[in-house]
């Protein structure tokens, strides 16, 4: 096929559109791999930069470049998956993935208020809360080998090249992660149900109603929130329906002026929090029945910035400064 240019030949990139057409999937398949769309994005920046380090010559003698594209990426996730773990030892509190709003409720820092529709993430099952916190109980190896196999339809061929694993234990690793999903969760309930119950919810918690919270809470329900140390948040999960609604409450007692909307999180029904107009909390669901059964509740503010106007900008001007203080 075509390939770019090399700079300064001063006419258009004929391979150009090919290559960057396989930005979505790449996106979408990092983000479902890390659980964070600003790594998912660092992954696709760095998977690009290795294809146009190349030589002109080296990029024709690939035969799919997209394959190839698919193949670098998921290795970069890989190495990033194994070295997560050791780096979330020193998080603050809990850990919960990015949560990511519905693509026409999307805020960017672009003018404008948009985002280039390659840079969205395809809301559906494989993205929602609870999947994706199951994805984050397996081993690297796992997630990478039933995510590429079982949500993006690669072959275990192709997958055993990105995993360094023949394509039967890939399969092993992929019939592991499938137990793990069926074990961990149960049937969600229709999604007309569980918007009225996440309106309710709402509602009772504008209303500062204890009462109301705990009757839609599964008596066994738990909360977790994710401030990463830079705002305040319960640094241990919150069990029990009665002691989510105090807490809820609570929280609302302390902070006048806080608008909670109804919103898309993660494919489903969600709620976010804004104080002065500006995204405190998003808070995502898991309804499997009649009652709301976890709640997943992000506040911090480096995991919100596709929520809030100019947060995308911040959050570049802090990479850059870690990237500087990084190299000293």
């Amino acid at each position: 096929m075509t390939t770019p240019s090399e700079p300064g030949h001063g006419r258009p990139d004929p391979g150009l559109s090919a290559i960057m057409s396989e930005r979505r999937q790449l996106v979408n398949l990092a983000y479902r791999l890390l659980g964070s769309l600003a790594e998912a994005e660092d992954v696709v920046q760095e998977t690009y930069a290795r294809w146009y380090a190349m030589t002109r010559a080296q990029q024709e003698a690939i035969e799919s470049p997209g394959a190839w594209l698919t193949k670098v990426a998921g290795r970069i996730c890989l190495d990033l998956l194994r070295s997560a773990r050791v780096r979330r030892e020193s998080y603050v509190g809990e850990w919960v993935p990015e949560p990511l709003p519905d693509g026409t409720e999307w805020i960017s820092g672009r003018p404008g208020g948009t985002v280039d529709p390659a840079d969205r993430v395809t809301l559906d099952e494989s993205i929602s809360m609870a999947f994706l916190v199951v994805l984050e109980q397996m081993t690297p190896a796992e997630r990478v080998a039933f995510v590429l196999h079982d949500v993006f339809r690669y072959p275990f061929a192709e997958v055993a090249e990105i995993v360094g694993r023949t394509p039967a234990a890939c399969r092993q690793l992929a019939s592991s992660a499938r137990r793990r999903i069926r074990d961990s969760q149960a049937p969600a309930a229709p999604a007309a149900r569980q918007s009225d119950l996440v309106r309710d919810f709402r509602q009772a918690w504008e209303a500062k109603d204890i009462r109301a919270l705990v009757g839609l809470l599964d008596p066994g329900a738990t909360m977790i929130a994710d401030g990463g140390g830079l705002v305040g948040a319960a640094l241990r999960p919150i069990e029990g329906g009665e002691r989510i609604a105090r807490y809820l409450v609570a929280l609302a007692d302390k902070a006048p002026g806080l608008t909670i909307l109804e919103r898309t999180v993660n494919g489903q029904p969600g709620l976010v929090a804004q104080q002065g107009g500006v995204t405190v909390t998003v808070a995502a669901f898991d309804v499997p029945g009649d009652r709301i059964r976890r709640i997943w509740a992000v506040r911090n503010p480096e995991k919100l910035w596709p929520w809030t106007p100019g947060a995308s900008g911040q959050r570049e001007e802090r990479r850059l400064r870690h990237h500087r203080a990084a190299r000293g």
